[in-house]
Parts: C-alpha cells; structure tokens; sequence
C-alpha cells in the first residue's frame, strides 16, 4: 500500500519536475526572492529563506528522482532480458547488470569484436557473390576474396584525407 502510494508520487513528482512550467516558477520564485532583498535589507534571515527552502526540496527530489530511475532501469533491464530469451540471441547475457563494472565492460568488448568479425564475415560473403555473378561462376575464389578483403579493407581502413 505505501509502496504504491511513493510510487504514484514519485511518478507525478518526477514529471512535473522535468515540465518547463515548473523551471519558470522556479526561476519566478528566486527572482521574486532577490527582488525582496532590499526590503528585508540582505538579512540573514532572508538568505536563509532560499538557501533552506532550496536545500529541503533538493535533499527530497534526490530520492524520489532516483526512486523513478531506478524503477524505470529495471523495467528496462527485464523488457530487454525478455527479449533476449525469446530471440536468437546468447542466454547468458541476461542478468549481466548485476556484475562488476569491469566484467560487464570485458563482455561489451567481445560483443563489439564479435560484431566486427560479423561484419567482416558479410563483406567477404557479399564481395564472393557479387564477383561470382560477374564471372558467371563461383569457382573464382581467389578473386572474389582479394575483392573481398578489399572491401573489408576500405570500410574499417583508416581514412585518407584529399588535398581540395
């Protein structure tokens, strides 16, 4: 019940934070409270006004915002697994936002290798067929693979700047 209730508000809190309107009352607020100053004579009191009323709704939206993220993260984060498990892809990856950081950046660095392979897989295929249908034959190998490494070649070799 109060888990329901913090969620609700949390919500409606987090929206509302993030609308334009409430930035413009914000700002209406901190002019009409700098504008006060002369009033009250630049008091203690009156610097105390904002620095207490700014300190107690930002020690309060830390917790709320972060409440909201770390439900919506979560969300995510099973929207993903769930798509992971019905699909083609690797099992073993669900649930990997619980490890360290370092282990989780070593997985990232074999997807990403992998999926340099992947593409250079699908050059060298694209390259074969492509001379074998000019060639009329898919015995010429050894010229659809230097076509291949060619292309692979020109789409992840460094880039040569032209004089104009």
């Amino acid at each position: 019940m109060i888990e329901k209730v913090f969620t609700r508000i949390a919500n409606q809190v987090a929206h509302l934070a993030g609308l334009p309107a409430t930035f413009a009352i914000c700002m209406a607020i901190v002019v009409v409270w700098a504008l006060s100053g002369p009033f009250f004579g630049f008091s203690d009191t009156w610097q105390l006004v904002i620095n207490t009323g700014t300190t107690i709704v930002t020690f309060l939206m830390v917790f709320l915002i972060q409440n909201t993220q770390n439900r919506d993260g979560a969300a995510i984060q099973a929207k993903l697994d769930e798509l992971i498990r019905v699909s083609r892809a690797h099992n073993h990856f669900i649930g990997i936002e619980h490890l360290t950081e370092s282990e989780v950046e070593e997985i990232r660095s074999k997807c990403e290798a992998a999926a340099k392979r992947h593409d250079r897989k699908i050059a060298e295929t694209v390259a074969n067929e492509a001379v074998a249908a000019k060639n009329g034959s898919r015995d010429n190998r050894k010229v659809a693979q230097a076509a291949a490494k060619k292309a692979v070649g020109a789409k992840s070799g460094p880039k040569k700047k032209t004089a104009a």
